[in-house]
């Protein structure tokens, strides 16, 4: 679908950081590129506010993370994992990820979703036509609900330039997991949503 964007358009930016993160991981063994994403999704329009959602790991290894994000302009809001008796883990931002888009929506005319969840359809639907806001979503085709894509205004798909929008990207793509890539965080080291080095989080921060 057709959309309009212009340089005074007010745009908030609001991520899934969890449903990015296993999704790149899935399909394809590498990382976001976040500077990337953001530049090409607010398409130089007025960004009032990006926020960016995800859950801290007991050994703060996503510390380097979370401050190239900062250094993006994106603000990290963070929760602690839950882990439940028998060893059950919650790590879901979705409620106050729909909450602060819809608080924020009144002063906005474009509001960016960067997610594939098909659980926030109810969320464009109420922006759209409850707030006025031009609704889009950026995230990866192949792992993005189809109801997802059509509820939305524009969808911005990540799997038609990979080497653009992955760290370490080495070309072609597997099958996704048959696991949902929703907000599930997972403790392990080699899970984490952290860089691997100093130097891979300064890459993250280039939107070149």
């Amino acid at each position: 679908m057709a959309i309009i964007k212009h340089p005074e358009q007010r745009v908030g930016v609001f991520i899934d950081t969890q449903n990015l993160y296993h999704s790149a991981k899935n399909i394809y063994h590498a990382r976001v590129n976040f500077g990337n994403v953001l530049k090409d999704a607010v398409a130089g329009r007025r960004l009032i506010r990006a926020r960016a959602y995800m859950v801290t790991t007991e050994t703060g290894e996503e510390k380097a993370f979370l401050e190239a994000l900062t250094k993006m302009g994106i603000e990290p809001k963070t929760k602690d994992l839950q882990i439940f008796y028998g060893g059950a883990k919650k790590a879901d931002w979705d409620v106050g990820m729909a909450v602060d888009a819809i608080v924020a929506s009144a002063k906005l005319d474009t509001v960016i979703l960067f997610t594939g969840d098909g659980d926030f359809i109810p969320l464009v639907e109420y922006l759209k036509v409850h707030a006025g806001c031009q609704v889009e979503v950026v995230s990866f085709g192949r792992s993005t609900s189809g109801k997802l894509r059509e509820a939305t205004d524009h969808f911005l798909d990540l799997d038609e330039d990979p080497k653009r929008y992955l760290i370490n990207y080495r070309g072609g793509a597997r099958r996704p997991s048959s696991r949902s890539p929703r907000g599930v965080a997972i403790s392990a080291p080699e899970d984490s949503l952290a860089p691997d080095s100093p130097e891979e989080a300064s890459r993250i921060t280039d939107a070149e």
